[in-house]
């Protein structure tokens, strides 16, 4: 079977969030398992690997014809190719965030179906991923339906974030290529008032994934559906929640090559080394039985921040270091800011994406938070399990599916977690996580419990080639 993977982002070229880790991982593994895996995503002006495969290519677009070029690399073992069109995609450090986002993923889709015929190998499946490539399956039910060479390709959409949407406005709609009979709101790209690529790609996909089971449940809900929960209930028998793996080969103490000592279930030790080299790296006291608190997040509502502002002072107050990564929202990086000046022995902060210092951090922390609003897998407290980092997160999304609240008794589980989303309950957690920190036989049986765990991408990659196998079998 040969699969197209489209993705926006895809890590280590390009990653704003857990898509570009997805877009990276599950390629890979689904190769492991015998299938023929290709990636497209734009080339930014930020990308500066890969050799030139094609130097001209017109992409029907913008009532006439727009060139791209192609360049390819070997991402591993798979072939990953960048369609090279500076008008749309050399916007320096940003990659979404600009005003004609809309028309210039509208056409990194109509180009991405042009590389594909150009390679030559027609697609079994093209799985998608969020609004980015939402108008994929609505330009293969259009502009393509009689095109042999897409005769027998499934299309497969995998919802990362409901969040978001990819509005446009409908009058774009000749623009980019297609009929101005799609903007209906039965069947079609309307969508309160606007157009969306992201209904787009649900109306026209033959199936729907999301990134968690439990996600793929709360979509369907008035909460988390974000006005679309109708037509994802609708379309509910074609919909799977198939939870992210993670790559052991990156993310693993035992081997980690950015962490300052490597360590095991079996030898801990090398943890305590990485709590020194953490603790270091932000100027804060060696006081190495002090516990670490950390959050490596994108800073917004979304993620909880509101709920940590709340409880920030009785955080530090309950005699813990707290450490964050990240960037975002302005108004909690001038907050978190004005804390860690505040408390310089206690605080570290660092503002902006190092994937270096995200490893130490998870390396070195002794608990994660998580208390995220909505959060439909979430890699980052898996992540933390391997290393032996004990997250507290809030029961949603892939959170819920993945932490087990842990019980003295048995001494089964893996973390803590809350489901009120109030900040009363998530400092209750944080209490209770460090009132068994001083316990420290307990404390390493649950990050035991964290480190066993398999949440590798061998299991959720079986999963996706059952549904693409399936989709072949329609």
């Amino acid at each position: 079977m040969h699969i197209l993977f489209a993705a926006s982002e895809v890590a280590p070229y390009a990653k704003t969030g857990g898509l570009a880790d997805v877009a990276s991982a599950l390629p890979k593994a689904l190769q492991k398992l015998g299938e023929r895996v290709t990636v497209i995503m734009p080339r930014y002006d930020s990308i500066h690997v890969g050799e030139v495969v094609c130097q001209y290519l017109p992409v029907p677009f913008g009532y006439g014809h727009k060139p791209i070029r192609i360049f390819r690399e070997e991402m591993g073992t798979v072939p990953i190719y960048w369609i090279d069109a500076p008008e749309y995609f050399h916007r320096g450090k940003d990659i979404y965030g600009h005003s004609d986002d809309p028309e210039r993923f509208a056409f990194f889709c109509r180009a991405l179906l042009e590389t594909a015929k150009w390679l030559g190998v027609p697609p079994d499946v093209i799985h998608l991923n969020d609004w980015m490539t939402g108008l994929i399956p609505v330009y293969l039910r259009t502009v393509y339906s009689y095109d042999p060479f897409f005769a027998d390709t499934s299309t497969l959409l995998s919802i990362h974030n409901m969040a978001f949407h990819g509005y446009f406005d409908p009058r774009q709609l000749p623009y980019f290529g297609l009929s101005p009979d799609l903007y209906t709101s039965d069947g079609g790209l309307e969508f309160r008032g606007t157009a969306s690529m992201l209904k787009g790609g649900l109306v026209a996909a033959d199936a729907l994934s999301t990134v968690s089971r439990r996600y793929a449940q709360e979509i369907q809900t008035s909460e988390f559906g974000f006005k679309m929960e109708g037509l994802l209930k609708a379309r509910r028998h074609d919909l799977i929640g198939i939870l992210n793996g993670v790559d052991y080969e990156i993310w693993n103490p035992a081997s980690d090559h950015y962490i300052a000592a490597h360590f095991t279930p079996e030898d801990l030790s090398g943890k305590r080394t990485c709590k020194a080299d953490l603790l270091s790296r932000f100027h804060l006291p060696q006081e190495l039985d002090r516990p670490i608190i950390a959050v490596v997040s994108r800073i917004s509502d979304q993620k909880g921040f509101d709920l940590i502002q709340e409880i920030s002072g009785r955080l530090l107050q309950a005699g813990a270091f707290f450490i964050l990564l990240g960037s975002g929202d302005a108004r909690y990086e001038n907050f978190f800011q004005r804390l860690r000046d505040a408390a310089p022995h206690r605080v570290g902060v660092y503002f902006g994406f190092n994937n270096e210092m995200a490893h130490r951090i998870e390396a070195g922390a002794d608990i994660f938070l998580m208390p995220s609003l909505f959060e439909p897998c979430g890699l980052n407290q898996i992540y933390s399990l391997k290393y032996g980092t004990v997250p507290i997160v809030r029961a949603t999304g892939g959170l819920d599916d993945t932490i087990q609240e842990f019980d003295r008794i048995t001494r089964n589980g893996n973390g803590f977690k809350f489901i009120p989303y109030k900040s009363n309950k998530l400092l209750e957690k944080i209490y209770e996580a460090l009132i068994l920190y001083q316990d420290r036989e307990l404390w390493q049986v649950i990050m035991k419990n964290g480190m066993q765990a398999d949440h590798s991408w061998d299991v959720s990659a079986k999963k996706y080639l059952d549904v693409y196998r399936a989709l072949q079998n329609r």
